[in-house]
């Protein structure tokens, strides 16, 4: 059976169709003036942490460091320092009211926000997709936001690009939909110029994360790592053919999400729409995490591989109804002890290849008919598998959950078929229709300590 969509793919298709004009919405927080930053010079110096190697059609920009939570605008809340900094609540700036859209239930938080420098992209992008890591104990969570400013000098308003929380005891976890200025659109996860052939650019941003917190405890959220990946890539059905590199393997655990088909419906029935928690929780368990007895206890024993339905609950979207929402699948794999977890786009097969010879599997995204992928075996608009290696003559070593059983998941395809598939924005669908692709999406997930050669390698793409 062929995996049914995990998340919009479609984003431009679908932009240019939106006929609901809505307003970025959440809860109020101070408009910061310029970043106050205690020490500038620093700021300066840091300032092109993340950036991909110019010339490129990628730039991210992901805020981490001690030097980087201090150079923001603070309401609130402070920077952390220590072995891994991150960002707290200080001293909440109000309350407000928050009515849950999804269980009809109104609370009162806490809340202090950071806004991050301006950030002006190498690459006048056309879409946007933000990311965060972060842990937010019971009784509290965090929403993202970005506003940006277009090529012509004006500002969006505030996007809400998520609100989050590692549980869903306090809040359901959610994306905003019916979000637009009339010129761009956020689709789920992803902030999309409704019509890029008009050369309209995004080419700054700033990005706001508001914590949230029961009033009158001591709890926050703490955040290690806030950023976006902007991109401008070009319509293109196909793409050139690069040459193969040398062959290797990484040994990552296989999970099939097919065996796990009509499993909690309230998670989106398990199978075909678990592509994306399936392949995240492969991965964490390559870096050698796991969750404990205790957080499975809530899985029914009958069902084997208990760890791939809690992955599935917790990065669950309650507004897109499915698990394949990009940034929630990130987070889900950065609340495991010591992990870092980054949406972003690489520009070529060889940036993968590069990534996996240093240890680095990946997660990416890709849309095909049953045709365009030989072995496969299916047809999709939307999938998730983990790239795991490379065969001596180049072709790509995936671990697919599309597969039947545990064992059949890893899988041996057609290098040229699938570079060209994932890279592409622009395709046919089964009635003929062009439609998007998701030109080079995936994710990228990492201790925090990573050697000298995973440094190297995740540099080399721009996430570090």
């Amino acid at each position: 059976m062929p995996p049914a969509t995990p998340r919009r793919t479609v984003l431009a298709a679908f932009a240019a169709a939106a006929a609901a004009a809505g307003t970025a919405t959440g809860a109020e927080a101070a408009e910061p003036a310029e970043p106050a930053c205690a020490d500038r010079a620093a700021c300066a110096a840091d300032g092109h942490r993340g950036h991909a190697p110019a010339p490129g059609l990628v730039d991210n920009r992901f805020w981490s460091t001690y030097t980087d939570w201090r150079c923001g605008t603070p309401a609130g809340t402070r920077a952390v320092s220590g072995r891994r900094p991150g960002l707290v609540i200080d001293r909440p700036t109000g309350r407000t009211d928050y009515t849950d859209p999804h269980t009809g239930r109104t609370s009162t938080w806490e809340l202090a926000s950071w806004t991050s420098p301006t950030h002006t992209s190498t690459v006048p992008a056309t879409e946007v997709i933000a990311s965060w890591n972060a842990h937010t104990p019971p009784g509290t969570w965090l929403q993202v936001e970005l506003r940006g400013t277009y090529g012509d000098g004006k500002e969006t308003p505030w996007f809400v690009m998520g609100r989050w929380a590692s549980g869903d005891a306090d809040i359901r976890r959610t994306s905003v939909d019916d979000q637009t200025d009339g010129r761009a659109t956020v689709w789920t996860d992803t902030f999309s110029v409704d019509d890029p052939a008009s050369g309209l650019r995004l080419t700054s941003y700033r990005l706001r994360l508001t914590l949230f917190r029961t009033p009158g405890t001591t709890r926050t959220p703490t955040v290690w790592r806030l950023g976006a990946m902007a991109s401008d890539i070009p319509d293109r059905f196909t793409v050139p053919a690069s040459a193969p590199g040398r062959g290797h393997e990484l040994i990552v655990p296989r999970y099939s999400q097919n065996t796990h088909v009509g499993q909690y419906p309230e998670y989106d029935n398990g199978g075909e729409a678990w592509c994306s928690p399936t392949s995240s929780q492969m991965i964490v368990e390559y870096w050698g995490r796991r969750p404990t007895p205790a957080d499975l206890s809530w899985v029914n024993p009958d069902y084997t591989d208990p760890q791939v339905c809690h992955a599935a609950r917790y990065t669950y979207d309650h507004q897109y109804k499915g698990c394949g929402n990009w940034p929630f699948n990130a987070a889900y794999a950065a609340g495991y002890r010591d992990m870092n977890a980054v949406v972003t786009r690489l520009r070529s097969l060889t940036e993968l290849e590069s990534l996996v010879r240093a240890g680095i599997p990946a997660i990416t995204s890709q849309s095909f008919l049953k045709e365009e992928l030989t072995g496969a075996g299916y047809g999709t608009s939307g999938h998730l598998m983990t790239v795991i290696g490379f065969t001596p003559t180049g072709d790509i070593i995936a671990n697919d959950p599309a597969s039947p059983t545990n064992p059949a998941v890893r899988r041996v395809y057609r290098r040229r078929e699938w570079e060209n598939i994932w890279l592409r924005t622009k395709r046919y669908n089964a009635s003929g229709k062009v439609v998007s692709g998701t030109g080079g999406v995936c994710y990228l997930y990492w201790p925090e300590r990573p050697s000298a050669g995973q440094r190297r390698a995740l540099e080399a793409v721009g996430v570090l």
